[in-house]
Parts: C-alpha cells; sequence; structure tokens
C-alpha cells in the first residue's frame, strides 16, 4: 500500500522496492493522544505547548502528513486537517502503527531506547512493522542510572555499559544538548570523573550536565567498538545550536580511533558534516529528522548531503518518535528525494543508472547494514 515514486522509471522502481535500515529511530505513541499533543508531535525544537493561534498542520511536515500519510487512512491526497484527524480517531494506536511502519519498507529499525513515556519497545517496533529492531544505548540514561548505585561511578557505568552492549548495536550520545561540543572533550582522569560523581550523587543524581562525566561517557563508548552516534545540528529549543557545529569535534575525532562516529541528523551543518566524513575514516553521516520536517524541501537537503561525503560514509534514517506517521513519512521523502536528486544526475548524463541505483542502495540499506554489522 505504499505510495508509487513518481516517475515510472527503472531507478523510481528501484528505489521504491528497496528495504531500508532506519539507522536511528525512536519508538512510537503506544496510546491513543488528543490533537492538541499529536500537532505539538510535529514539531522537533519547540518543548512547550503550540501557540494558540498556532497549528503543527500548518508546516512542511504538517502538509507532507496530509499528502502521504491521507492516502495510507482511505483518504485522499491533500485533504483538510480536521478530515485527517476524524479518519485517524477511527484507529486504535496499535492499528496506526502497524499501518504506518509496515507501509515504510524497513527491514530493520535501531531503535534509541533513551527516552521515557508511552512509547514503543524495540520488541513493539519491530512486531508493529513486521521487521527486526536493534537496541542503541543512551549513554547519559546509563549515567544517570550508574550514579544511583552504591559504590563507585565508574565501576558501576562500565558494568551498565558492558551489560547493555552485549545485545545492543550502538551506543549514542545527546552531549549537543547537555553541553554542546565546544570545549573539552578529551577522556577526564580517574580523580575529576570520581569527585564529579560524588558531587552529582550528593545533588540528586538526576539530570546529567557535568561535562567530565558526559566526557567520561563518551570514551567508555568508544571502547565499546561499537558505532557511537552523536546527536548533531537541530532539535529541541534546549539544544544550543551555535554549540552543536561538528567542526567542534575535531579534536575529538582525532583521538577516536576506529570506532564508527555516526553524526546523526546534522541539519543545518550537513555540509560541514560531509567534510569530516571525507576527512576521517570512522565518520558517517545520517540524514534523518530534517527529512521530515522539511517535507517538499526535503530533495535540498538530500542533495546537499551528496556534495561532500563519500557515498559509502551516507545512511538513511527517519528518527520517527511519537506519532507513527514520522516513521513512515521518513522512508517516503526520502525515497521521492533521493529519486529526483538521482534521476537528475542520470537526465544530465553524469551518472549512469546502474550507479544511482547502487548508491540509492548503499545509502538506504547497505552502509548501515556494514557499519551496525546487521548481517545475519
Amino acid at each position: 500500500m505504499r505510495e508509487p515514486t513518481a516517475g515510472g522509471s527503472a531507478l523510481a522502481e528501484f528505489i521504491e522496492e528497496l528495504r531500508l535500515v532506519d539507522n536511528h529511530v525512536h519508538g512510537y505513541w503506544t496510546k491513543s493522544v488528543s490533537r492538541h499533543r499529536f500537532e505539538n508531535g510535529l514539531n522537533e525544537a519547540n518543548t512547550h505547548p503550540l501557540a494558540d493561534f498556532d497549528s503543527g498542520f500548518e508546516t512542511q511536515l504538517g502538509f507532507a502528513v496530509r499528502a502521504h500519510c491521507a492516502p495510507l487512512l482511505g483518504l485522499p491526497k491533500h485533504v483538510d486537517p480536521q478530515c485527517y484527524w476524524d479518519r485517524r480517531g477511527e484507529f486504535s494506536a496499535t492499528e496506526l502503527a502497524s499501518l504506518m511502519l509496515t507501509a515504510a519498507g524497513v527491514s530493520d529499525w535501531l531503535v534509541d531506547t533513551g527516552l521515557a513515556g508511552d512509547i514503543s519497545s524495540p520488541a513493539e517496533t519491530a512486531e508493529a512493522a513486521n521487521g527486526v529492531a536493534h537496541e542503541v544505548v543512551r549513554i547519559e540514561q546509563l549515567a544517570e542510572q550508574a550514579v544511583q548505585l552504591p559504590g563507585d561511578y565508574a565501576e558501576n557505568f562500565r558494568e551498565l555499559l558492558a551489560s547493555r552492549m552485549a545485545t545492543a548495536v550502538a551506543t549514542k550520545s545527546i552531549i549537543a544538548y547537555r553541553m554542546g561540543f565546544d570545549g573539552d572533550l578529551s577522556d577526564p582522569s580517574p580523580s575529576e570523573v570520581f569527585a564529579a560523581a560524588a558531587q552529582w550523587r550528593d545533588a540528586g543524581g538526576s539530570r546529567l550536565t557535568d561535562r567530565a562525566l558526559l566526557r567520561f561517557g563518551l570514551h567508555r563508548a568508544l571502547e565499546t567498538g561499537k558505532p557511537l552516534q552523536l546527536h548533531v545540528g537541530f532539535g529541541d529549543r534546549d539544544c544550543d545550536l551555535h554549540r552543536t557545529n561538528p567542526l567542534h569535534l575535531l579534536d575529538f575525532l582525532r583521538a577516536s580511533g576506529e570506532t564508527p562516529v555516526v553524526l546523526l541528523h546534522c541539519y543545518p551543518f550537513e555540509r560541514e558534516a560531509g567534510y569530516l566524513a571525507q576527512a576521517f575514516n570512522n565518520v558517517f553521516v545520517d540524514i534523518g529528522l530534517a527529512v521530515n520536517h522539511l517535507g517538499s524541501r526535503a530533495e535540498a537537503f538530500i542533495a546537499r548531503s551528496l556534495e561532500m561525503a563519500p557515498f559509502r560514509k551516507i545512511l538513511y534514517s527517519s528518527d520517527g518518535f511519537g506519532p507513527p506517521e514520522l516513521h513512515y513519512l521518513g522512508s517516503r521523502l526520502w525515497r521521492n528525494g533521493v529519486h529526483r536528486v538521482l534521476s537528475e544526475f542520470v537526465a544530465r548524463d553524469e551518472w549512469s543508472e546502474a550507479d544511482a541505483m547502487r548508491i540509492a542502495k548503499l545509502i538506504g540499506r547497505d552502509n548501515a547494514v556494514r557499519v551496525y554489522d546487521l548481517t545475519r
């Protein structure tokens, strides 16, 4: 029941049938929500309820929901928001998730389990999508668990990390939100960690914002050898955007060894991220999140991501969270956008159609399979 990619060419059909690997995603809502909460879920940056005059439907993402998700609910494209909402209300949360996630055409979901709330687990996500889910461990969440345990914080953190990484495929850090990338990102000394952990524990050990402990988590994640995902750029408004430019990571990356570092999302720093992917063998670029929020303008973002980054270093994701529409739209808008970009290259005789197919498969699937060792 997926929407055909425009064009009808062999390239369009190949992209449409490609089984994607969503290399960074969150759970969907497991309970029905109000329209107000749904519309808030179509806004990434505003962490407060939308203003009374505003609407999540009056955005590029809101228009994309009406254009591409409405047909999945048996409605015409571009149906008005109230009709969409009324029809959506006829489905349970489970039915909506199954409908949207199955239509995404994704075989593997790499699920960040660091967010709390009524959202699906990796197992629930896999069941709804009729696919496979893998866990991505958020290191700030581990830190907030480790500080609550008796004994040495560093030892507690290492033990928790080792236990979780026995089955997880990657780690993730949101240091971009907590402190930004500018400043010291070196591995702290044991005495620094001990003192910082004691102070944090005495203060209640809630939200981690101590730079020494954030640095400690980053370097322990690198030691696992499994990919480390770093949120970069666009996000909630508690993220100081100017401090999340990945060029601030240069010293950290120079000392990161061979562990893959995946720069997530990257907008509006996709060109800087592309340079880093070219400069470091272990750096990769994810192009999720912004694709949804850019909607009909996603094509331009996808094109920019193909300017500098080597094609074997670019990965697909949706970064869907909450409304299952986001899990579907990540796929739908990526397929549409990458087809338009690559078909233009082919039309100008800069690329062959065979090469375009090969690169679409690398970005949509094969790179993630290699980086996260998903071969089964």
